[in-house]
This record gives C-alpha cells, sequence and structure tokens, in this order.
C-alpha cells in the first residue's frame, strides 16, 4: 500500500496543482479582462475628454474673432463719431458765422482824443441810431494781459467819453470791443 498511497498522493498533488494552476490562470484571465476593460474605458474618457477640449478650442477661436471683429467695429465707429463730431463743430461754426453776419452793424462810431488830465486817451464814442442802446465795452491791453468789462447807457444821436475817470486809461494798441445782442460786435483797437 505504500506504493499505492504515494501513487495516489502524487496523484492528488498533481491535481492540486492542476487546479491551483487553472485557479491561476483563470484569475490571470480575468485580471487581464479587466485591465483590458479598463484600458477601453480609459480610452473612451480619453476621447471624449479629446473631443471636449476640441470644442473649446474652437469655441475659444469663435470668440477671439468675434472679440476682433467687435474691435475693429468699435475703431471704425469712434472713427465715424469723430468725424461727425468734426463736422458738428464745423456746422454750429458756421450758423454761429451766419448768424453774427445777419446782424446789422452796431450803429455806434468810435474815435480817440488825449485826455485834458494829460493821462492816456479818452475813448469818444458816438450813438448815431435814433434809440437808446446799452452795451457792453471790452478792453484790454495784450501787452500788459488785462482786461474789464464795462455797461453803457447810450442816448440817441449822443456822444459818450469814456476814460481813466471812468476806469480805463487807454494806451496805443489797446483793444476795444462793443457788444449789443441786436447788432453785430463792433472791434477797434487803439492807435
Amino acid at each position: 500500500m505504500d506504493q499505492g498511497t504515494g501513487a495516489s498522493s502524487q496523484g492528488q498533488a498533481k491535481r492540486r496543482w492542476l487546479f491551483a494552476s487553472i485557479a491561476f490562470n483563470a484569475l490571470l484571465f480575468l485580471l487581464a479582462c479587466g485591465l483590458a476593460l479598463y484600458a477601453f474605458m480609459l480610452n473612451v474618457d480619453l476621447g471624449d475628454v479629446k473631443r471636449r477640449l476640441s470644442k473649446e478650442i474652437e469655441t475659444r477661436q469663435q470668440t477671439e474673432r468675434y472679440l476682433i471683429e467687435t474691435r475693429n467695429q468699435l475703431v471704425e465707429n469712434l472713427r465715424e463719431i469723430e468725424q461727425l463730431k468734426m463736422q458738428l463743430a464745423y456746422k454750429e461754426t458756421d450758423a454761429k458765422t451766419a448768424a453774427v453776419a445777419a446782424k446789422p452793424a452796431l450803429p455806434v462810431v468810435v474815435g480817440f482824443r488825449s485826455s485834458l488830465l494829460g493821462k492816456g486817451l479818452v475813448a469818444v464814442i458816438e450813438n448815431t441810431s435814433e434809440r437808446y442802446l446799452t452795451v457792453v465795452l471790452a478792453v484790454r491791453n495784450p501787452t500788459l494781459s488785462t482786461a474789464r468789462r464795462f455797461k453803457l447807457e447810450l442816448e440817441p444821436k449822443s456822444t459818450t467819453e469814456f476814460g481813466h475817470l471812468e476806469g480805463w486809461q487807454f494806451t496805443s494798441g489797446d483793444e476795444l470791443e462793443l457788444f449789443n445782442d441786436e447788432f453785430g460786435t463792433l472791434k477797434v483797437t487803439v492807435p
């Protein structure tokens, strides 16, 4: 029996090794299948990520193109606005010039004489119209960079004198302007 038991125990050991080998191979096969499935799922996920990334890149490129087009349109619109502003300013200047040109000349004559007290010149302002005139007298000395404004009431067909006693000592080169809303501006430079 020794030989029979030895042979049967060897046969059982071989069978155990065979079952263990089959079980191990089956386990390796299942592990290989699991890895293959995992690799397939990673490949699918990688493909999905690539598609999303491609869509995001395309969307970003479209957005950049849209921004460039929008910037170009903005620059064009700003240029057009500046041109319209310049045209409007030009038309406003034309309208002011036309309004000033449409006003009649101020019916006033300005002359100058030496002051009786010996201080500079005196302006002799003559209203040649048949009506009372209220005028603003603006005087400026360009050499000293001084300027003042005075309000004058001019009677019809009369002469008014204006000099250092009234608030301004005229000297040669002074600029004198007379304003009235109904008439054009009268500008005179002292001789």
